[in-house]
């Protein structure tokens, strides 16, 4: 199975997008994914119900052939030994597929949990420190990923290391996984002219580091809405464009990547429905509410950086994220069971 799809893109897609009562839906939402030829089955870790390690597992024991990626999660959230552990035991069980994406998060929510920022020096010498332990080697180190006079797996499967993908948004994290990763995640609302430049920011990255030309896999994520009616197309997109806009900084970095004027921002968050929220707004607010939010932002920053409407539009959206540079699509906001409009007779 390769991947492609009808308008000749490879693709994959989240599963258990958002907030998540039953983690169990995982396993229709994997097989469908796998039906469908997908090529990878994305999963956002969020503490509580969608716990990488255990749905990486059971995704593994219901399909046979896609691959099986975390989008994403933290290199100092676990000890290195255990993510480590955590990684070589996917590949056991799902035969060599797993991949492991991670990120960066922002400082503050580090600052609540009481764990250490990262610097693109920790998050560089972790990912050193993760692909040894995944090697069988002894590692010590001292340094700014932390402390560790002596780490090893004792037991390590024959299985390749997992390909490390960063997520990524600005320069910096764009040229740190043209340097030192095996593919990079590009994050959603991302319009194909953004994404074209950010891939250019990679493969400069990854010629100036000395590695083969396309090293370095382009990830981009589109949030998709195929053949929904308008009420439900807003609630897909709308309401999730809120969970990324409404975080200070964050909606920042996101309207300078696709050179937006940042003044929606402020109307956005003045919202008394985002009154007091610290954290993601979907872990607050109802999904009716918050696509009565979404209704302030501006359609541009929706209709021009997401796939909506019928397959063939979907499928064309799709195009030009390839043609900017694009390697493969995870598409996000529709899970696996409610995206076969994209592979009927119109796709």
């Amino acid at each position: 199975m390769d991947g492609n799809q009808p308008s000749g893109v490879p693709l994959g897609a989240y599963v258990l997008p958002g907030r998540v009562t039953d983690p169990g839906a995982v396993v229709d939402q994997a097989r469908a994914a796998e039906r469908l030829g997908l090529r990878t089955v994305w999963l956002s870790e969020r503490w509580g119900t969608k716990d990488l390690g255990v749905i990486a597992g059971a995704v593994s024991q219901v399909t046979e052939t896609i691959r099986i990626a975390s989008g994403i999660t933290h290199l100092q959230s676990r000890h290195p030994a255990l993510l480590a552990s955590l990684a070589m035991t996917a590949q056991a069980l799902s035969g060599g597929r797993f991949v492991l994406g991670v990120g960066r998060s922002v400082d503050a929510m580090w600052t609540a949990v009481g764990l250490p920022r990262s610097s693109n020096a920790s998050i560089v010498d972790h990912a050193d420190i993760f692909r040894r332990l995944c090697r069988g080697e002894k590692v010590r180190y001292d340094g700014p990923a932390g402390t560790y006079p002596s780490l090893r797996l004792n037991d390590v499967p024959e299985q390749p290391v997992p390909p490390l993908v960063f997520a990524a948004i600005g320069p910096k994290g764009l040229g740190l996984a043209g340097r030192h990763f095996d593919g990079v995640l590009l994050h959603p609302f991302l319009t194909p002219a953004a994404v074209g430049r950010s891939v250019q920011i990679v493969r400069a990255a990854e010629r100036a580091a000395g590695r083969p030309p396309g090293s370095v896999r382009v990830y981009a994520t589109v949030v998709v809405a195929c053949d929904l009616p308008p009420a439900e197309e807003v609630a897909v997109v709308g309401a999730r464009a809120v969970t990324y806009y409404q975080i200070p900084g964050f909606g920042e970095r996101l309207a300078a990547v696709n050179e937006w004027d940042p003044e929606p921002l402020a109307r956005l968050r003045s919202h008394p429905l985002l009154a007091g929220i610290r954290g993601s707004a979907d872990s607050v607010l109802t999904r009716e509410e918050l696509v009565e939010v979404a209704s302030v932002l501006p359609a541009a920053w929706t209709g021009s950086a997401a796939a909506i409407g019928s397959a063939r539009a979907c499928h064309d959206v799709f195009q030009r994220y390839r043609a900017a540079g694009a390697d493969e699509l995870v598409l996000h906001g529709s899970t696996p069971d409610r995206l076969h409009s994209l592979f009927g007779p119109t796709g």
